[in-house]
């Protein structure tokens, strides 16, 4: 017969096996609710309509078989993979809306693939998820969105009619390969076709805009004398974060000071050398160029943003709207034909950030690079563009 002791212990065990499976179930439980009818998006491969202005599968289309040719690839797991890749410095990685932050051995690993083997990345995001591999190249994300009382876009709704003004969709006249803070008044020239058909883009910017960006800036004390530096975009000097609400006089929203407050920066390594076919059927070192662009919003790259007509129907507004003039609070504001004049007085016309973003992956790669055979650099079959599929977003309402 069990003592009444026995029975108390009985008793208290039983319990605690109830209350354990309990929990079990119950985390189950909520992970199952959490995760139901999430979508994947941010992908270059999901076809889902319901998100499709979300999702990355036009910025695959441009870029790939269907427009310029790269080879495209992903990489599922982790971004370290990408150092395995056949001729890394032909390789672009895309990391778009990161929703984890890295660790430490990634971001080593991307800091090594730019660094030493001539990789270009492009790292977009709006979130401090990204923080880890900005700090090995001496960037920092900020934590909150930037609100712009100049540079932002309007938008219409589905029937035409302006919504309410948003200070944080930010518009951006932005250069390629050189600081916009450093530039002349060749900052006021909007790339034409043909300067993009012709890679003559050194001296003329493009308009590009951002759904809900934060701010990012190169650390002075972070210097590495082997790369250059150059802020490709920046919001106006009276943009500030907005840590606490969007009004610009509370003293805990900080502005950063003209051209201080980033949206996308570049930094290149050149010198870097690697093996590569040579010209006359050689094959020896070449000096290539390692690259990496921060962009302080994911959604650059999205859909809605990346393809001129997706963006229009979805009430991006050109400089040509009205509601620049007389917007739904009775307001006017400047637009980018501000920034950016067309010769002859004509429309600076905004044509989805695709084009702006294609012709600054060509820059990165090396088409130019005369230490490379022609038979690789006429061929952008030889080039890779892989998409990290391992930290896109998955949310019901990303």
């Amino acid at each position: 017969m069990l003592t009444d002791e026995a029975k108390t212990k009985i008793s208290l065990e039983t319990w605690l096996k109830v209350g354990l499976m309990a929990s079990v179930l119950l985390s189950v439980i909520l992970i199952g609710i959490f995760s139901m009818n999430k979508e994947t998006v941010f992908s270059p491969y999901e076809e889902d309509a319901e998100f499709y202005n979300i999702q990355l599968t036009e910025m695959r289309d441009s870029l790939g078989d269907d427009g310029v040719g790269y080879t495209v690839a992903n990489t599922m797991s982790t971004p370290m993979l990408v150092n395995d890749w056949r001729d890394p410095h032909r390789t672009l990685l895309v990391i778009a809306a990161p929703e984890k932050p890295f660790d430490s051995a990634e971001a080593s690993a991307i800091f090594d693939f730019v660094t030493k083997k001539g990789g270009k990345v492009v790292l977009a995001s709006n979130s401090t998820n990204a923080q880890l591999v900005a700090s090995e190249f001496g960037v920092k994300y900020f934590d909150a969105p930037v609100v712009d009382p100049f540079q932002f876009y309007e938008v219409t709704d589905e029937t035409g009619q302006p919504l309410n003004p948003d200070e944080r969709k930010l518009w951006a006249a932005a250069s390629f390969n050189r600081d916009v803070t450093q530039m002349g008044d060749e900052k006021h020239v909007p790339c034409s076709e043909s300067d993009l058909g012709s890679g003559q883009i050194d001296n003329c910017r493009m308009p590009v805009l951002f759904h809900r960006a934060t701010a990012i800036q190169v650390l002075d004390e972070d210097v590495d004398d082997n790369r250059e530096v150059m802020v490709l975009a920046h919001a106006s000097t009276p943009a500030f974060i907005a840590r606490q609400d969007t009004n610009i006089d509370n003293l805990n929203n900080p502005t950063l000071g003209e051209g201080k407050t980033g949206l996308v920066i570049r930094m290149d390594f050149p010198g870097i050398e690697v093996l590569e076919e040579q010209p006359n059927n050689n094959f020896g070192e070449v000096d290539v160029t390692g690259s990496i662009v921060f962009v302080s919003d994911h959604s650059v790259l999205a859909n809605h943003l990346w393809d001129q007509t997706v963006g229009e129907e979805t009430g991006k507004q050109q400089c040509s709207s009205p509601y620049y003039v007389n917007n739904k609070l009775d307001n006017s504001h400047a637009c980018w034909d501000s920034a950016l004049f067309a010769s002859g007085g004509g429309e600076v016309e905004w044509n989805g950030n695709g084009p702006y973003f294609q012709a600054l992956f060509y820059d990165m790669m090396e088409f130019d690079n005369e230490e490379i055979t022609t038979k690789v650099t006429r061929d952008e079959g030889e080039f890779n563009l892989v998409f990290d599929e391992s930290r896109h977003v998955s949310s019901a309402l990303s």
